[in-house]
């Protein structure tokens, strides 16, 4: 045994790399039966796996050029970045997009712009962007509500994403006036730290279900009486990452805070289906939306991705026939979202955005029922001139999701399904969690709110208006080919967005429904933009 040792003890590092070399070869060869690479080419096949595992990385940060990534490449992830650190977020030396492509669209700016008086609003704060339309209004809801931003956070459940990320963004949707949608998750203790509430109710009824999973309106009505953030209510019938299809929440994710959250049992997989069980038709869920909107006092609305439009022309028909219905639209692009999906559903199922909105609201518009709604839009809008082109097709306000979650320190690292989430925003990793710091990263969506609405402003005043509601369709062409095939919005969709009643900025700022705890005189303070770089990595 002593002579071992010192044979052992007299091996150079180099004979041990060697030795596990031989191994290697040796394992790879005879007792490889799974990986053909690795057996016919030992110890290099390896070589092949472990470029492959670190190929997204070298491809984002090396290999791939600004505009080239997907779903958001590197010259928009660095703007919400620079913009949540209120740092520089220009560009020099002229855009480096290729404004010839398909599908490019270029905003029609005025020869003189919106001249702002002295004693206006945005003087004060030049930040406030209020919707001008209010929620529940038409339908006299007893608690209408006037998102206090355009610009707010989409649908992220916890559970999906991390308790410090849901917070951050909280805190954060407060601080900007914007409103925070809970995601069909339910409304956790992350929700609740003073910005406005969307509670979102799915096909699992997450936190409002009786135990065999049916909805409950009692434990409805005693969530918005105990919560009075909680401005409206949002029924989700699917979304863009992949409607149609359910979920499932593995018994090991369920903790004891989730399960008292969603009202779920401990130690059981829970279903959320595809379908809703309390309606199955669209009389039925006009229905839904009047029992929860009567007994809440709160605006309803519906959320859904666009495929077949049978559907939307059966609503709007019993919108009509009964002055009932809800009191907002949520249109979701198929462009995908932060939800896990089979790539055949990410990839090819619902429509991209802008055809989604646009079907929808042509069928609203033929069937006056424009200014009955208010209409919600989101899909890779997080960005001021995709904002605008928005408004200009009909949307009222915007939802951002994958966008915020990039302003808290997501660095697209695509792993938001396997709780490996390298920034702690997409993982209940108690480790991976403890580098998000909920003060930092609040300020970082603040700060992310009030530059986007500063630049969609900007933007607005220089096409001569005073509010993006007055954007109309043909402040917008759309590249089709080539200069002669470059047409306005209102000839590409074949239709003109309604003009929606806008009296001015005052106005809506003294408006008793305006939601966000805004107070005249009480502008977040916002520190003057820092003039030095920010790089795409850092987080």
């Amino acid at each position: 045994m002593e002579q071992l040792l010192n044979f052992l003890g007299s091996i150079s590092w180099w004979g041990w790399i060697i030795i596990f070399l031989v191994l290697l070869a040796i394992r790879d060869i005879f007792f490889n039966k799974r990986h053909t690479i690795t057996h016919n080419f030992p110890i290099v096949g390896h070589l092949r796996y472990m470029l492959e595992s670190i190929g997204p990385e070298l491809r984002q940060y090396i290999v791939a050029g600004n505009r080239e990534e997907l779903p958001f490449n590197r010259i928009e992830r660095s703007w919400v970045y620079a913009s949540a650190k209120n740092q520089n977020n220009y560009e020099g030396f002229g855009t480096d997009q290729n404004i010839y492509k398909e599908n490019y669209h270029f905003l029609n700016h005025a020869m003189i712009p919106f001249h702002m008086p002295d004693d206006h609003p945005n003087r004060q704060d030049p930040h406030f962007l209020a919707c001008a339309k209010v929620m529940g209004q038409f339908h006299k809801r007893r608690r209408p509500y006037r998102p206090a931003s355009v610009i707010n956070v989409s649908a992220m459940s916890y559970g999906s994403l991390s308790s410090r990320a849901v917070e951050a963004m909280n805190r954060g949707c407060k601080k900007a006036y914007a409103y925070h949608n809970t995601g069909e998750g339910g409304l956790s203790s992350y929700h609740k730290t003073g910005a406005d509430v969307v509670f979102q109710i799915g096909t699992g009824y997450f936190g409002v279900r009786n135990d065999d999973g049916s909805f409950s309106m009692e434990k409805m009505v005693r969530l918005v009486e105990e919560n009075p953030q909680v401005r409206a209510i949002e029924i989700k019938l699917s979304q863009g990452a992949k409607p149609g299809k359910g979920g499932v929440l593995p018994a090991s994710k369920i903790t004891p805070e989730i399960a008292e959250i969603r009202h779920v049992p401990m130690g059981k997989d829970i279903l959320s289906p595809p379908v809703h069980s309390t309606f199955s038709n669209m009389a039925e869920l006009v229905d839904f939306v009047e029992d929860i909107a009567q007994a809440t006092g709160l605006p309803v609305g519906i959320k859904a991705a666009v495929g077949k439009l049978q559907g939307w022309e059966e609503l709007t028909d019993v919108m009509k026939r009964t002055n009932r219905g809800p009191d907002f639209i949520s249109i979701d692009g198929g462009e995908g979202g932060t939800g896990a999906a089979p790539p055949s559903f990410a990839d090819h199922v619902a429509l991209p955005f802008i055809y989604a909105f646009t079907d929808v609201y042509k069928i609203f518009l033929k069937k006056g029922l424009c200014d009955r709604v208010v209409f919600v839009a989101a899909g890779k809008l997080g960005f001021p001139s995709k904002a605008a082109m928005a408004f200009a097709i009909g949307a009222d306000v915007i939802n951002v999701a994958r966008e915020a979650m990039l302003s808290v320190g997501c660095i697209q690292a695509q792993s938001c399904h396997t709780n490996t989430c390298p920034t702690g925003v997409a993982t209940q990793n108690r480790w991976l969690m403890a580098g998000l710091n909920v003060k930092d990263k609040s300020e970082r969506v603040n700060y992310y709110f009030n530059n986007f609405r500063k630049e969609l402003l900007e933007i607005t005043h220089a096409c001569g208006y005073e509010h993006p509601c007055q954007f109309t369709m043909d402040d917008v062409e759309i590249n089709l080919g080539d200069r002669y095939f470059a047409k306005p919005l209102s000839e590409t969709f074949l239709y003109n967005k309604r003009k929606v009643p806008f009296d001015s900025m005052a106005t809506l700022r003294s408006c008793p429904n305006l939601g966000g705890s805004y107070r005249k005189g009480t502008p977040t303070e916002v520190k003057e933009v820092e003039t030095e770089e920010t790089s795409v990595s850092d987080q």
